[in-house]
């Protein structure tokens, strides 16, 4: 008798799934965008930070939704068992949906009020509702308000000129509010391209020093400065190897505001593209014939070429 022949089965290689990106968005860093994927930030988990960041237009709409949609269902609920609301005006739906409004504020004109155990019970935990709204939509009012923001203004674009026989990169800052910020600090860093010996291309931060980082008195203006030497990062630079690197520029300046003790803190962003070579700023102090200094924030940005 024949052993019976049997052809090895054929398995056939599944395709691979293809990938759906999830939590998609674009994430601004510096002057570049990145289209971030993977990461799923669900808003209720952070709806502190995100109601923090949120615009106050979009803030309005959402709290004025999240009122109209209690309002709704609490509405609901008293239209659900007729003759739980006395003096109900208008009647219907709509005396329900009205009377679920002033509850939920807590207004209560006590013309309609509750009749049943029934109607006692949701007005109940609709007032409980309508205390935690109101505390948290006021707690999130009080941060947003007294959130410390900086009012510092940075021109648009840096310069490289030469001081004291150096070439010199310099940025301008000024303080718009001309409160006095103590204590204030700049750090100037620069992001760029490298390639190691090994042929690894990494993204690297570099700190450059200035010439004087710290403010007693921050006031009206301050020029920022790095000496471009023979120490300096940028002595090998010029304008056509920071285009290559695809360099970027970060400048943060932070302080002590006098008037609150509040911690102040913004950056400037330059581009490769944003430094002017072999130019200055235009001079905003002039002085009057009878001493007076005048400050003319007009010509801030402006910029000649030497």
């Amino acid at each position: 008798m024949s052993a019976s022949k049997h052809s090895p089965k054929s398995h056939s290689r599944r395709a691979p799934a293809k990938h759906k990106p999830v939590g998609r968005r674009v994430v601004r860093v510096g002057t570049r965008d990145f289209v971030i994927e993977g990461i799923v930030r669900p808003i209720f988990h952070d709806l502190f930070h995100h109601f923090m960041t949120v615009s106050w237009p979009r803030l309005f709409v959402t709290l004025a939704a999240f009122f109209l949609v209690f309002d709704l269902l609490f509405g609901f609920l008293y239209y659900l068992v007729p003759g739980c609301i006395a003096n109900l005006n208008p009647p219907g739906f709509a005396g329900d949906f009205f009377f679920s409004v002033e509850t939920l504020a807590t207004v209560g004109y006590g013309e309609m009020h509750p009749e049943t155990f029934y109607g006692h019970s949701v007005a109940m935990i609709e007032i409980f509702v309508g205390l935690m709204s109101l505390a948290l939509i006021t707690g999130l009012m009080f941060a947003r308000f007294s959130r410390p923001r900086a009012l510092f203004l940075f021109t648009k674009n840096g310069v490289v000129r030469p001081i004291a026989g150096e070439p010199t990169l310099i940025f301008r800052a000024a303080n718009e509010r001309q409160n006095v910020v103590q204590d204030a600090s700049a750090r100037l860093r620069m992001l760029r391209d490298e390639i190691t010996e090994e042929g690894f291309r990494i993204r690297r931060i570099v700190d450059l020093p200035l010439v004087r980082s710290e403010h007693p008195m921050f006031t009206l203006g301050w020029t920022i400065m790095h000496v471009i030497d023979d120490a300096s990062p940028l002595s090998s630079e010029t304008a056509e190897s920071l285009s290559k690197s695809r360099a970027v520029f970060v400048l943060s300046v932070s302080g002590t505001d006098e008037n609150t003790g509040q911690t102040l803190m913004a950056r400037g962003e330059y581009s490769f593209a944003d430094i002017r070579w072999n130019s200055t700023f235009h001079d905003i102090l002039e002085e009057a014939p009878d001493g007076t200094i005048h400050v003319d924030y007009g010509k801030f940005h402006d910029i000649e070429p030497l």
